[in-house]
């Protein structure tokens, strides 16, 4: 499980490590790991050209220091202060020592520039004098390792309002921080690389999780050996139209990867005619169920679709035209999955607020109706109240194509419908979703269908006896 702690969190862990330790030990064992991912990223350091962004204090320091451990190590390293009065003393003292060099600006050549402007302490945005130094690094196209975090980002959630660093790499000390997982800011740290400096036995809960596979492969429904196809789950569709069967036909294939035991389609007969040829072992017609899939494609019907859902009292997936009669509270286990415009309209707020804030509001939403929701994006979250925000770590730019959304919809009702939370329905199937359309798309275009159709070799990859 990859984890995410606060600021606040992680300030009080530092502390508490620090308590045990002699002064000074945690600032060299996050430079000893920076140092070590810098020459691992250039390859080597002997003749290399590094410059440092150095802001005040510690995110200042550790900077320092790694610049005097590769420029030991044979690499010419040029420092910018920023705050020349506010440098950390030692840091600067060892670079000096160590044959670096303080300059006015980015020299040119230079084949890495350190991000050591702000660390988590800092408010969002840059000074003009830091936002100049990064304008002349993009132009140039100098590549970037943010120390810690990348300057300029809100920190605790994960918001860019204003000017910021955009890094190539990430090195962060500890554990992850919230902008670092969350968008639109994890978009500005690029690849992201753990340098572990103590802190794990002092942190507590985290503010956001990423599953990774062995968690998911840990959460994944097992069939007992007695079992059969309505002990395993019957999972209902609802979806579909005279104007949208391929809403339909992709919900129930999404279903169908072989998480649940049986899918049973309740939808318009046009669609049902369709599922019956497409998918010859859902069952068409009214029943028992253990969960429901509602409202993809399913235009004027999905309200009514989804009353009669609601009344089953078994766990219910909402999407796309059902999101339009969501209840003020719901009283059993129920899954949300808008995007960004939707969700925009269930809180009467613009698109763009959502896409900004977009930790923020998952959040209030799954407060507001009591509910699992699911924000689909290039980052989808999942929040729950109780539980940290899930956000979800796979997928491909492709997947953002007509109907993808339809079969998560249907894989999150499998999930739900063969007994998971409503939580690890939603997260669960976001992760294995995102991984099928890597294996769909190959590198390249992906369809939606192609996405339900690599979800059983995706699954079969996280089974023990699994390739």
């Amino acid at each position: 499980m990859r984890s995410a702690h606060s600021v606040p969190e992680v300030r009080r862990a530092e502390q508490a490590l620090m308590a045990t330790l002699p002064e000074g030990t945690l600032m060299q064992r996050a430079a000893a790991g920076l140092a070590a991912r810098c020459t691992d990223l250039l390859d080597g350091t002997y003749g290399r050209r590094v410059a440092l962004l150095v802001g005040a204090g510690d995110n200042g320091g550790d900077t320092l220091y790694a610049g005097a451990r590769l420029a030991r190590r044979g690499a010419r390293v040029d420092a910018v202060l920023l705050a020349p009065y506010k440098a950390h003393p030692g840091g600067l003292a060892a670079l000096r020592a160590a044959g670096g060099r303080i300059a006015d600006g980015i020299p040119a050549g230079v084949d890495l520039v350190l991000d050591g402007i702000v660390g988590i302490g800092g408010k969002p945005g840059l000074r003009s004098e830091a936002a100049a130094q990064v304008e002349t690094i993009e132009r140039l196209g100098i590549p970037v390792l943010a120390v810690d975090t990348p300057s300029g980002i809100d920190v605790d959630t994960g918001e860019t309002p204003q000017s910021h660093v955009r890094a190539d790499v990430t090195v962060t000390f500890g554990t992850h921080k919230i902008g670092l997982l969350a968008p639109p800011a994890a978009a500005a740290a690029g690849v992201v690389d753990l340098v572990d400096i103590g802190l794990g036995p002092w942190l507590d809960e985290p503010a956001l999780s990423a599953l990774q596979a062995d968690d998911v492969s840990a959460l994944l429904p097992e069939p007992p050996l007695a079992a059969h196809k309505y002990t395993r789950g019957v999972v209902g569709v609802a979806a579909g139209s005279t104007d949208y069967t391929g809403a339909g036909l992709l919900a129930v294939a999404g279903a169908s990867c072989g998480l649940a035991g049986m899918v049973r389609y309740a939808g318009p007969a046009a669609v049902a005619d369709l599922v019956r040829l497409r998918t010859p072992e859902a069952v068409v017609g009214a029943g028992r169920v253990q969960a429901w899939v509602v409202g993809s494609g399913g235009g004027e019907s999905a309200p009514d679709a989804f009353r009669r859902a609601l009344a089953d009292d078994v766990p219910v997936v909402v999407d796309a035209d059902a999101l339009d009669a969501v209840p003020d509270r719901f009283e059993g286990p129920a899954i949300l999955t808008p995007h960004a415009g939707e969700l925009a309209e269930l809180l009467s707020v613009e698109r763009s607020e959502v896409e900004s804030r977009p930790l923020h509001y998952v959040q209030a939403a799954a407060d507001r109706w009591d509910a699992t929701v699911l924000l689909k994006g290039w980052r989808t979250l999942v929040a729950t109240p109780g539980h940290p925000v899930a956000v979800n770590p796979t997928g491909v730019p492709w997947l953002a194509t007509a109907g993808a959304g339809d079969v998560l919809a249907g894989l999150i009702g499998a999930l739900a419908a063969a007994g998971l939370s409503a939580h690890n329905a939603a997260r669960v199937g976001a992760w294995l979703h995102g991984a099928a359309a890597t294996v769909a798309g190959a590198g390249g275009p992906l369809v939606a269908s192609g996405v339900a159709d690599a979800l059983p070799e995706v699954i079969r990859g996280l089974r023990p006896d699994g390739d």
